[in-house]
């Protein structure tokens, strides 16, 4: 029995390239059968994994209708991973046999099955990836353009953007270290967005406590709480903001506004609650600022 041939690939890309079509036509010519396993990610749309398997099964057939695709998700362990490949031919073809193929960075080196494993030679230099980048910012005058635009945003989870607040401290905690924005009248707390660089929140917290307050000297991070911020410009959207609040000791150095924060003041840790009464705290960090006076007991 001639033995199905099955491309384990990603094809992750908005159209084939030559390579592809290398691979694809390759198989076409060597097996009457030709199945595609297509991994998928079990992150839900992002700049590496950003077609899911129905996009990319529509790309194939386009290109060869006859191709059969099937989706596998990522695992932890190529062992585990192995297992299952082979578990889903086996099962979904009863009493066929298979050949496996693989190019450029393929799954041949992490592959510990059973079916017969086949490398096909390089056909260029193509790069899905590299597809993907050259093309991050084109716009295009369509309606396909901008009906896939809101195909990606309606299929992604709905995301929490972690940020952190930091109260910086001094004088037995009856000083708190308060800025402004460039577009707000209204006190806050210095912080900001968690970046993917930073390996805890408190490294973040105390990077953007440099990045907004200059070169100050404080102790260790200390996490006071957690809250959902009533930002306006999420007011509306299913995305929310939930910050961290930090606090700290100041030791030395002069605050310097930087970045976000056009001003900076300390301000007696007792006035706070009159200060919110006022409205002179900016809303959103009403609900810090009361974990804050909870936390040194004021």
């Amino acid at each position: 029995m001639k033995a199905t041939g099955v491309i384990i690939a990603r094809f992750q890309t908005p159209y084939l390239h030559d390579g592809h079509k290398y691979l694809l036509d390759e198989l076409r010519s060597k097996h009457n059968k030709v199945v595609v396993v297509l991994g998928v990610s079990p992150v839900k749309g992002s700049r590496r994994n950003p077609f899911d398997f129905y996009t990319r099964e529509r790309l194939l057939k386009q290109y060869a209708p006859e191709l059969m695709v099937l989706p596998l998700s990522d695992h932890p362990s190529d062992e585990a991973w192995s297992k299952q490949l082979d578990a889903l031919l086996q099962n979904t073809f009863p009493q066929e046999s298979f050949i496996l193929y693989g190019s450029r960075d393929c799954f041949i080196n992490y592959y510990s099955g059973h079916l017969q494993v086949v490398a096909l030679p390089e056909f260029g230099d193509h790069s899905a990836t590299a597809i993907r980048n050259d093309n991050g910012d084109k716009v295009l005058d369509t309606v396909d353009f901008r009906m896939g635009i809101n195909y990606a945003y309606q299929n992604t989870y709905s995301k929490v953007y972690p940020t952190v607040d930091i109260a910086v401290l001094k004088d037995s905690d009856t000083q708190v270290l308060l800025g402004k924005k460039h577009n707000s009248p209204c006190w806050r707390f210095p912080g900001g967005f968690v970046d993917p660089t930073d390996e805890t929140y408190e490294a973040a917290a105390r990077r953007e406590l440099q990045e907004e307050c200059g070169d100050l000297e404080v102790n260790a991070m200390q996490y006071i709480g957690s809250a959902k911020i009533d930002d306006w410009r999420y007011r509306s959207e299913e995305d929310k903001i939930v910050t961290l609040l930090f606090k700290t000791q100041w030791v030395f150095g002069h605050a310097q506004a930087n970045d976000d924060l056009k001003e900076l003041a300390w301000f007696p840790v007792k006035e706070l609650h009159a200060m919110m009464q006022q409205g002179t705290i900016v809303r959103e960090h009403h609900v810090l600022v009361n974990l804050l006076l909870k936390n040194i007991n004021v």
